[in-house]
């Protein structure tokens, strides 16, 4: 790509901090950045037409991790580690809340519930027995018990008679925080570069070489926010996990309101205005799921609409109006790498699942470092 003499000196040239990826991490980072050092120039670089990997493509469940999943963090973990766990995830969406209004990416607080299937027995009575110590744990955090039990009131079928419900989970339109995201960070005068992607690096000693698709520059600082991807770019273990998702057309008199957890995290819906999207499987194909490659299968698709036929609205037509993916970065623990790996590189990477609650925390302290 031949760069004019403009567009090397407006975009290109004496760069202090360059961020890869554009997502809540990236875009966080660029924002706390700015608030450093409101003079520096910051540019970030995202390799998609929109941000790629989770960001724009994830449910919008603004939650904090279902009764089942604490318990199961607890036999891995010591009762800190999960207090603090659920504590980032919780201080993560107020900062995100803060940053940009509920209005904007239109938050709802409908709660978040834990719905188990009638062969799961087991495991719903280990959480109706736990309750009250998951309840103790998480007390400190919400100032509240969290979790309560609940009726089926919304009649799915082929589950136990009650959901586990956390009453302080929401939900986002996703398309309209990183909106209401981007324009916040480009008003704030950080320049953004889309379908730009970077291919690698070398650090010197005084600046990073950045090698793109497109052109080659200069930058004092790289920032790598990448979550899935970062694999590519940096020796980090990070692996992809590919999440299938559907949603419906509009359905008549649709009365669902909330976000919903469904055989132990598997699965998991909610409802869009008037239609249901729903997402999960890939407990069907660990193997074909690990991959940084869009799309949807068949088999995962087909099981999508078994569980909405016959679980969450039986007795009523539903029709499909689109299927995505998005790309989650996973790992062998549920805590993000937050660090600096260089001079003059950082990473934030491995969201496991839960960018919208920690995306606007990892960001930020991911700009810190440079401090």
């Amino acid at each position: 790509m031949n760069l004019s003499y403009w567009e090397y000196k407006t975009w290109l040239s004496n760069v202090d901090f360059t961020i890869v990826g554009s997502g809540i991490v990236g875009l966080n980072c660029a924002l706390y950045l700015k608030r450093e050092f409101p003079k520096a120039k910051i540019l970030t670089l995202e390799k998609g037409l929109l941000p790629q990997g989770g960001s724009t493509k994830n449910a919008g469940f603004a939650c904090f991790g279902s009764i089942s999943e604490i318990l199961a963090d607890l036999k891995s973990h010591t009762s800190d580690d999960v207090r603090q766990l659920v504590k980032r995830r919780y201080e993560g969406i107020k900062l995100l809340r803060e940053n940009l209004g509920d209005g904007p990416m239109d938050f709802q607080n409908y709660g978040g519930h834990e719905v188990f299937l009638k062969d799961h027995q087991h495991l719903y009575e280990e959480c109706l027995d736990n309750l009250e110590e998951a309840n103790s744990l998480l007390k400190p955090i919400f100032n509240a018990a969290p979790f309560k039990v609940q009726s089926n009131t919304f009649n799915f079928q082929g589950v136990q008679q009650n959901y586990i419900s956390n009453s302080f989970e929401g939900q986002i339109n996703t398309g309209k925080m990183m909106k209401a995201l981007l324009h916040k960070v480009q008003k704030s005068g950080v320049s953004i570069l889309n379908s730009i992607e970077v291919e690698s690096y070398l650090e010197q000693l005084d600046h990073v070489e950045v090698q793109t698709d497109r052109f080659q520059f200069k930058t004092k600082h790289l920032f790598v926010a990448t979550n899935a991807f970062a694999s590519q770019l940096i020796p980090e273990k990070v692996k992809p996990a590919r999440a299938q998702v559907l949603i419906t057309k509009p359905i008549p008199n649709l009365n669902l309101k909330g976000t919903f957890h469904l055989d132990e995290g598997y699965y998991y819906f909610r409802n869009v205005e008037d239609r249901i999207l729903l997402g999960g499987g890939r407990n069907l194909d660990f193997k074909g799921e690990e991959t940084t490659v869009f799309g949807v299968s068949t088999k995962i698709q087909q099981r999508l609409e078994e569980m909405l036929h016959s679980i969450i609205i039986p007795h009523t037509p539903v029709e499909i109006d689109r299927r995505w993916s998005g790309i989650m970065g996973v790992g062998g623990q549920k805590q993000p790498i937050v660090k600096q790996l260089s001079n003059r590189v950082f990473c934030g990477v491995r969201m496991g699942g839960m960018g919208i609650a920690i995306g606007s925390m990892v960001g930020k302290e991911l700009a810190y470092l440079a401090k």
